[in-house]
């Protein structure tokens, strides 16, 4: 499938624009020979994050929809998919025509090639069994109002199903549909896709703690918490900041140590796939500047809204265009930003 056929067109553009929010942006710039699959493969995750996030309605019945979905997903199956008591209970407009054209988004799925079909089934399936695992380990909390990861392992295994496994997905569609006799190491490229992507979901999850913590879930891991005498539920309190502070800071080390593999990984490709590059480049740059942001705000208070504003946005998107013709220049850009320098 090189290009969108004319039926196709009103979900990977109106709809994709409305439910990706600055993303969209994204993909647009992407080149044409893998717009649609990966603008395809978001919007049906899209989906089953809405889906996922329905909290009106029973996990169990959330936990069936995901699992129709993930059946229709990966082929022919007898699993009825039916999102319209899910569709009903979506508060934004957008979100629920997205569910209740999640059917023609996986017609769409069928007019790929083989590969690139296989590739946008997998990245689905695992990105689903992390919604699923979420859901379940969330909704099986024992005891208290906040539940937790346990573990460092358990973060690191979520953050890739989730958005690691995207950087894989990227990365095969780019080697596939745009440079494949490109002198690159896969295995290197592959493995920075993957910290890419859980770098820029470890941003949201720091950023987004205090949201979070109020809907039930802690995402920091309790042994690490333990140590330093909090619980989960604790982190409601703004005046735990500083205790749990070195833990935050850590944490957003590490999210930066992974955006700087994602900035050694966007520097890699061929410095002729501009459009890449710059899809690459703007959640990087957007990544770093909230983390920026973050090291300096109190993360406890949920009254704090910490987001690089419009402008901002557009302000870094336009100089990553403007610089591209000078190379030093431009890898300037991207190293001082993913280095948080």
């Amino acid at each position: 499938m090189g290009e969108t056929t004319p039926s196709a067109a009103p979900l990977l553009g109106r709809l994709l624009r409305d439910v990706s929010r600055s993303f969209y942006l994204t993909l647009r710039v992407l080149p044409a020979a893998i717009r649609p699959q990966i603008s395809l493969a978001y919007l049906l995750a899209r989906a089953a994050d809405t889906i996922a996030d329905t909290d009106l309605l029973p996990v169990e019945l959330r936990l069936n929809a995901l699992a129709a979905l993930r059946s229709r997903i990966l082929g022919p199956s007898p699993a009825v998919a039916d999102f319209g008591l899910l569709a009903a209970n979506q508060s934004a407009n957008a979100e629920q025509v997205l569910l209740e054209r999640t059917g023609e988004a996986i017609a769409v799925l069928e007019r790929f090639g083989d590969e690139d079909r296989r590739q946008i089934r997998r990245v689905l399936e695992i990105i689903i069994s992390g919604q699923e695992l979420d859901l379940r380990r969330f909704s099986g909390q024992p005891t208290g109002p906040v539940g937790a990861l346990r573990t460092e392992e358990e973060l690191n295994d979520y953050t890739y199903r989730v958005a690691g496994c995207v950087g894989e997905f990227w990365t095969r569609m780019c080697r596939k549909n745009l440079f494949p006799k490109a002198p690159l190491d896969d295995r290197w490229l592959e493995a920075n896709g993957v910290r890419f992507g859980q770098g820029l979901q470890l941003v949201n999850i720091l950023r987004d703690l205090p949201a979070d913590l109020r809907k039930g879930r802690c995402y920091i891991p309790e042994v690490m918490l333990a140590a330093v005498g909090l619980a989960p539920v604790d982190l409601l309190d703004p005046e735990n900041e500083p205790r749990f502070r070195p833990i935050y800071n850590g944490w957003l080390d590490r999210a930066q140590a992974n955006l700087t593999a994602g900035g050694e990984y966007t520097l890699a490709l061929p410095w002729s796939a501009v459009r890449v590059r710059l899809a690459c480049a703007w959640p990087l740059l957007i990544g770093a500047k909230t983390l920026e942001r973050l090291r300096r705000r109190r993360v406890l208070d949920a009254t704090q809204r910490i987001k690089v504003t419009r402008k901002e946005i557009r302000s870094l998107m336009l100089r990553s265009v403007y610089l591209y013709p000078w190379p030093s220049a431009w890898r300037r850009l991207i190293e001082e930003h993913s280095r948080g320098n």
